[in-house]
């Protein structure tokens, strides 16, 4: 099954700001006792397995031991409303790691896969600004960060690193979070986030 998306993403956690995880690709710590983090994709235009999948998002869930590579993490998908039955099982495929891809590096450190819900997605980008509000459970807003000094130039970005979304990520912070899913409750606000477009294939 080929497959190719482009798009945007963001992700926000419950580590102090900025995520150990993410800038050390996984190798050291997260600053709490479990790392619970969202990461929200929206597909400005894919394709799967000839299936047109433009427009629509999925989040993933995931709450995992401080270090992320002990493994036994609890992972699940929420897939945008607006897909069709066979548009969300080709996207859950993907984003799960069945069809290969970025998401296949991490399928091994799953323990528990939650499951997969449905919910109508609210996805905006503009500029610095990443917000989605995801059914009743999900509202989050976060802001690329641009230091105060150097107003109206250029976020800061963290090169380098192993992240599904890519090499090259934009370092920002939540706005506001609150976080109801497959059984949890959390609130990152003023916590670490990331965002950055995102380009896979499989």
């Amino acid at each position: 099954m080929a497959w190719k998306l482009d798009g945007t993403y963001f992700e926000n956690c419950n580590c102090d700001w900025v995520c150990p995880c993410t800038v050390s690709s996984l190798t050291e710590p997260a600053t709490q006792d479990r790392c619970r983090v969202i990461l929200i994709y929206h597909v400005a235009s894919g394709r799967i397995d000839g299936s047109d999948v433009s427009g629509l998002a999925v989040a993933v869930v995931a709450d995992s031991p401080r270090m992320m590579t002990d493994g036994n993490w609890n992972l699940g998908l929420i897939v945008d409303a607006k897909a069709s039955q066979e548009q969300a099982d080709l996207l859950a495929a993907v984003f799960s790691g069945q069809q290969g891809g970025p998401m296949a590096g991490l399928a091994p450190l799953v323990g528990k896969v939650l499951g997969v819900e449905r919910a109508p997605f609210d996805y905006s980008d503009d500029g610095l600004r990443h917000q989605a509000r995801i059914g009743d459970g999900i509202d989050i807003e976060v802001e690329d960060f641009v230091p105060p000094s150097r107003a109206g130039s250029e976020p800061t970005r963290l090169t380098g690193v192993f992240h599904p979304s890519g090499s090259t990520l934009t370092i920002a912070k939540p706005v506001s979070s609150r976080i109801r899913a497959f059984g949890m409750e959390f609130h990152n606000d003023g916590k670490s986030a990331f965002s950055a477009p995102f380009s896979w294939e499989g």
